[in-house]
């Protein structure tokens, strides 16, 4: 295998964030990854990024960013994983990729950190071979940022695709590390937790969704987060919760369901300001205010699906994200980074795993008592 090339070695100096780049896994190629690191290093003073993949495509891309100088460390690997490679396949094969690299990456403790914009499934399966999961872990999660009423602006969601399975235990889970994340990527000093169901009433839902509603309520105090009970499909954008807590089936048809949404909405409006010239009129006249409303609803201002529960933090970005897409899920990742957020979410599910225990405990003990 071919020995990495260093274009400008990132220093390690104190408050520097060193972030790994998949630059191979985007749609729309490697330019507008590139691109996007540039955009975002110019908001991020302290970072610094290293680049993974193949040397010769990638070289002629950052000399035409200059102020990347001194920024950047080019890691040569010469595969991509595409987005009709299977997971097992990656795991198998596809060590010499971008993918794997950056990955590596985190795992050899040059970075804390590895953005890519690739495929979902071979970039978890990666994940979980190289970082491996928490002690205590059972199913690591992806929790996106949902655009909502809150004074933040998002609300978080988890699992919107790691696995299609959760017991009441992993539904646990994923609320101290959605609460976590809330902490730590929203500033939520005591973040508001939901159960994702099909109605709020307490006789509603499944037996493992009861179950872990009886969990995150005995665990609320320890957990420095607050149970609101269960939520329905109406709460992801409201102000009534800041962390909807699902299985990964659930979460990803509500994902892609509100990005479908969104797309029609944004569709609709341009046909319909577009109508006659009186349609036209009234949209120049509302200009401004159309431009805010779309900044605030734009996705690649929210690009950044987080994988929660490994040995390092991964950051997937959306494979159609553009420069100002990647520029987003890098400003996230520096921002996770910074706070010491792997070892915030460690100790989190220590936390979680202690209250089962506890939990168990106090149930036998009530029972031998009867």
């Amino acid at each position: 295998m071919q020995e990495p090339t260093t274009v400008a070695v990132a220093p390690s100096g104190a408050g520097s964030v060193v972030i790994s780049v998949d630059a191979m896994g985007g749609d729309l190629g490697p330019a507008q990854v590139i691109a996007g690191v540039a955009l975002a290093a110019a908001g991020l003073p302290s970072a610094h990024f290293i680049v993974h993949g193949p040397e010769a495509e990638l070289a002629p891309i950052l000399a035409r960013h200059p102020d990347l100088a001194g920024r950047v460390t080019l890691r040569h690997a010469a595969e991509v994983v595409t987005m009709h490679d299977k997971p097992s396949q990656v795991m198998r094969s596809g060590q010499a990729t971008s993918m794997w690299s950056a990955i590596e990456s985190v795992r050899a403790g040059e970075a804390p950190v590895a953005v890519s914009c690739g495929n979902t499934g071979a970039l978890m399966a990666v994940a979980m071979i190289r970082l491996r999961r928490l002690p205590g872990v059972n199913r690591p999660a992806i929790a996106c940022l949902w655009p909502s009423r809150n004074p933040a602006g998002y609300n978080v969601m988890l699992d919107v695709g790691a696995d299609i399975k959760a017991e009441a235990a992993d539904l646990l889970q994923y609320a101290m590390m959605g609460a976590s994340y809330a902490r730590n990527g929203l500033g939520l000093a005591r973040p508001r937790v939901g159960l994702l169901n099909v109605g709020t009433e307490e006789h509603k839902g499944h037996a493992e969704l009861k179950a872990a509603a009886e969990l995150l309520a005995g665990s609320a105090e320890a957990g420095s987060f607050e149970y609101v009970g269960f939520v329905e499909g109406g709460d992801l954008p409201s102000d009534r919760v800041d962390v909807i807590v699902t299985d990964g089936f659930t979460g990803n048809i509500a994902l892609k369901t509100g990005e479908g949404t969104a797309k029609l909405i944004s569709a609709l409006t341009r046909e319909t300001l577009n109508s006659g010239w009186l349609a036209r009129l009234g949209g120049l006249m509302s200009l401004g205010a159309l431009r805010r409303l779309q900044a605030r609803i734009d996705p690649r201002q929210v690009n950044g699906g987080v994988f929660l529960g490994l040995n390092g933090t991964v950051v997937k970005s959306h494979g159609s994200a553009d420069a100002t897409g990647v520029a987003a899920a890098l400003r996230l990742a520096c921002q996770l980074a910074q706070s010491g957020f792997r070892e915030r979410i460690a100790a989190r599910v220590a936390l979680a795993s202690q209250s089962r225990q506890d939990g168990a405990k106090g149930k036998v003990g009530s029972e031998t008592a009867t």
